[in-house]
């Protein structure tokens, strides 16, 4: 990301996270010249948290967050639309907006990452979470009704590990805006241990009760008989 001062922006009504996978559907005219455009050089774009409903605001405000987006596959259709999928690269503030000739908006950006944080500290806490996080997979896996194994989830380091965890909670935008915008690791994965420990013990006896209710009551052990 070294060099890149500008971005051309695509205002939505959703948070990326860096890391995080956005199968995007690519239609209105302004936005198919901007996936041409940036086809063209590095293939990276921001997405800028935009809520427009309800309010006068044409455009996202200066200051506004995003993350960069790397376009990773293209899926053109014949009528000129297209399917994307992109995965955040990194996290900007949106300094000014950039005045083109271009139908789409280009914006000033500013990249930002988290703060130096203890090392052992991190880890601790990413060690925990991710523990909470596999118990909650293995609940979920087991409520689908799923056989065999559950796939093994490699441990990422501590700062992407807290964006892929909450890029997987159903989260409301306003509250995965906050995800993006925290600059400590640490906060992160703390607020990640919170929600799983509200998380996990619920989705541990659902799955309970799911297999009790597909054995129809009965435990799968033998029973003796004098």
């Amino acid at each position: 990301m070294r060099g890149i001062n500008d971005l051309p922006l695509f205002p939505l009504p959703l948070v990326l996270l860096p890391n995080e996978m956005l199968p995007l559907h690519i239609f209105e005219p302004r936005y198919r010249q901007m996936l041409k455009d940036v086809q063209l050089t590095n293939r990276i774009f921001g997405v800028t948290y935009f809520a427009a409903e309800g309010t006068v605001v044409e455009r996202p405000e200066i200051g506004s967050l995003g993350c960069a987006a790397e376009v990773r596959d293209v899926q053109p259709m014949p009528d000129g639309r297209s399917n994307i999928i992109t995965v955040g690269v990194a996290r900007y503030r949106l300094e000014a907006y950039v005045e083109t000739s271009e139908p789409y908006l280009v914006g000033e950006i500013s990249f930002f990452e988290d703060d130096e944080e203890a090392a052992g500290v991190l880890q601790t806490l990413a060690d925990e979470v991710f523990g909470l996080f596999i118990r909650v997979a293995q609940a979920a896996h087991d409520l689908s009704g799923e056989r065999g194994q559950m796939p093994e989830i490699p441990q990422a380091e501590p700062q992407q590990l807290s964006f892929l965890i909450a890029a997987a909670f159903n989260l409301q935008p306003e509250v995965k805006y906050e995800f993006l915008e925290m600059r400590s690791t640490a906060e992160r994965l703390e607020r990640l241990r919170e929600m799983l420990k509200e998380t996990v013990g619920k989705v541990e006896e659902s799955a309970k009760m799911t297999k009790i209710a597909r054995t129809n009551g009965h435990s799968d052990k033998p029973i003796k008989l004098d």
